[in-house]
């Protein structure tokens, strides 16, 4: 349920973790609030502490919030206009000076304990724009409809990173010739409120681990990270899942098996192996791990809804990824797909950056009209113009995206 008004009484208690970083303060004497009454600031607004007002809020328990497609036209995401994803309550106020990375597992050589000034100090720095996107982003598109949040075109950006490679932090320990996997553990508490369980624990092949993109990061934006977005520390892996981008990042566990940590096993982020009909039923057995996103786009500018003059052009410009692959074509349609337009697209500023295109359309005579984007990845696959393979967790929708504009 979307926050706001609609939050009870008991969920507000058991977030009361989450609402004052939502408001940005701590929340005195939240235990004595009349039942059925909301504090003040979150009754008249959809505000999240530090984040642009325009964000719409998915879900209250645990915060979750995206970003409308209008708002993320900046080359390089504003750390305001990040989208918000969390799993489970993250830590109040985490102090950057004594924070610990601890670098274990099967596969490491030694188990190795690192602050931050430390990484600092022992490492060189790096800095790439790096794309990160839900792997439920788009899932409201989905029918039948996926559990989840529902998640329209927002829940991506592109912002820049700055930290340490993790592949040198890694190499310092010493890996293992038997090292397959990592997986990150976090600071963020489980919505239970069990210290035993985490709420997640996700990670990615060592192949991807050891990419020179790959970062711990400290910084967006060369400011620290926000933290709803994973003060202090966090690792990145631009082009996959945001969820194995581990935020408030205290443990790597380098493995010498598939990680098997929370929301690593069964069906979460994964997809069936192989196409299955809408709504079917899939054994575990046959879910697959996501790796890599797929080829995707957004428009940007304008917002849809716009209205133009027949007798002037209009700019349209948004930005295009493609996983670990590189976008080579964008197009656009204003004809449902019957005919389509190339655009000039820019190339990548690194590896896993999203690119950005635009062009200037024109309109045969006043009327309702949709533009519809599709980028195009390097070894030929492009965007669906309809909703992609069903599967019953609602991923991995990359369909065109469309924007509607009244011509007059």
């Amino acid at each position: 349920m979307p926050a706001k008004n609609h939050l009870s009484r008991r969920r507000f208690l058991l977030q009361s973790g989450a609402f004052s970083a939502l408001l940005g303060t701590e929340i005195v004497f939240h235990k004595y609030l009349p039942p059925g009454l909301l504090p003040v600031a979150l009754a008249e607004t959809n505000t999240i502490a530090g984040k642009d007002p325009g964000l719409v809020v998915l879900n209250d328990r645990p915060l979750n919030a995206e970003t409308p497609a209008h708002l993320l036209d900046d080359k390089v995401t504003p750390a305001s206009r990040l989208f918000v994803r969390n799993n489970g309550i993250p830590p109040e106020a985490p102090d950057s000076d004594n924070w610990t990375l601890t670098i274990s597992g099967e596969s490491v050589e030694q188990e190795k304990s690192w602050t931050i000034q430390q990484l600092k100090d022992n490492f060189k720095h790096y800095s790439y724009q790096l794309t990160i996107e839900c792997g439920g982003n788009g899932r409201a598109e989905f029918n039948p409809p996926a559990k989840g949040n529902q998640w329209t075109t927002g829940a991506v950006g592109c912002p820049k990173w700055t930290g340490v490679r993790l592949k040198d932090v890694l190499q310092a320990s010493g890996i293992k010739p038997d090292a397959v996997y990592i997986g990150y553990y976090g600071a963020d508490k489980h919505l239970s409120g069990d210290p035993g369980k985490f709420p997640i624990s996700r990670g990615v092949p060592i192949h991807k681990a050891l990419e020179d993109e790959a970062l711990i990061a400290w910084a967006m934006n060369d400011e620290p990270l926000p933290l709803l977005n994973g003060f202090p520390l966090r690792l990145v892996f631009g082009g996959w899942p945001a969820s194995t981008s581990g935020k408030w990042l205290q443990k790597i566990a380098v493995r010498n098996q598939i990680h098997d940590g929370a929301k690593m096993t069964g069906t979460a982020y994964r997809v069936p192996c192989n196409p299955v009909a809408p709504g079917s039923t899939v054994d575990e057995t046959q879910m697959c791990i996501i790796e890599a996103m797929p080829v995707k786009s957004l428009i940007t500018f304008p917002k849809s809804g716009v209205s133009q003059a027949l007798t002037e052009p209009m700019l349209v410009r948004g930005h295009a990824w493609a996983g670990d692959k590189k976008v080579t074509r964008m197009q656009l349609s204003i004809d449902f797909g019957q005919t389509w337009l190339n655009a000039p697209l820019s190339s990548p500023v690194n590896k896993n950056a999203w690119q950005h295109w635009q062009h200037k359309l024109r309109f045969p005579k006043p009327g309702y009209y949709e533009i519809w984007a599709k980028a195009t990845d390097d070894t030929g696959v492009s965007q669906p113009m309809v909703l992609p393979g069903w599967n019953p967790k609602g991923y991995l929708n990359n369909a065109t995206h469309r924007i509607a504009v009244q011509v007059i």
